[in-house]
C-alpha cells in the first residue's frame, strides 16, 4: 500500500532539503540547487495516482527526480525518512521481500537503489561485498519502520 503524505510530511521534507514546497493539485515539487557543485534537480511527489482497476485497486504515490542527465522514478512509495543530520530524504518502496530507495540530498545529489533484498538490510555490513554494502547501509534505516523484519 502506498504511503499517504501529510502536509506535515511535506514541511519536514522542505526543512531537511532547505527549499520551499510548491504545490499544484496532487503534485508537490521541490527545486534544489547546489552552487558549489553546480548541480540542480527537481523532486516531485505525486500522490493518489489512480491506475487501471486490473493493475491496482487503490491509488499509488510516485516520487520523481528530474536532473540534468537523468530521470528517476519510484513507484508505490511506502514511506520516507528525512534526516537533518545527513541532509537527505530517503523515499522507499517495499514489496515482496525487497526494498527500493530513492535518496535525495540537500546538495542536489540523488541515488537510486533498486530491488535490494530485505535480508541485506539486517545483515552484518562488514561481511558484505563492497559493491552491496552501500545500498544495504543506505536502506537499513528503513528496517525499524516495519514490524515484519526478522
Amino acid at each position: 500500500m502506498s504511503f499517504q503524505f501529510s502536509d506535515k510530511d511535506f514541511d519536514r521534507i522542505s526543512a531537511v532539503l532547505g527549499t520551499k514546497t510548491e504545490r499544484d493539485g496532487n503534485v508537490v515539487r521541490y527545486r534544489l540547487t547546489d552552487q558549489a557543485s553546480g548541480r540542480k534537480l527537481a523532486l516531485e511527489v505525486c500522490a493518489n495516482v489512480v491506475l487501471p482497476e486490473d493493475i491496482a485497486d487503490e491509488p499509488t504515490t510516485l516520487v520523481s527526480v528530474y536532473a540534468a542527465n537523468s530521470f528517476l522514478q519510484l513507484h508505490g512509495c511506502t514511506g520516507f525518512i528525512a534526516s537533518e543530520e545527513l541532509g537527505e530524504v530517503i523515499f522507499f518502496s517495499r514489496q515482496r521481500g525487497s526494498t527500493n530507495g530513492l535518496v535525495v540530498e540537500r546538495e542536489s545529489g540523488c541515488s537510486l537503489y533498486a530491488s535490494v533484498d530485505d535480508r541485506l538490510l539486517t545483515a552484518d555490513f562488514t561481511q558484505l561485498p563492497p559493491e552491496i554494502m552501500m545500498s544495504s547501509v543506505a536502506l537499513s534505516m528503513t528496517e525499524n519502520l516495519f514490524n515484519d523484519f526478522n
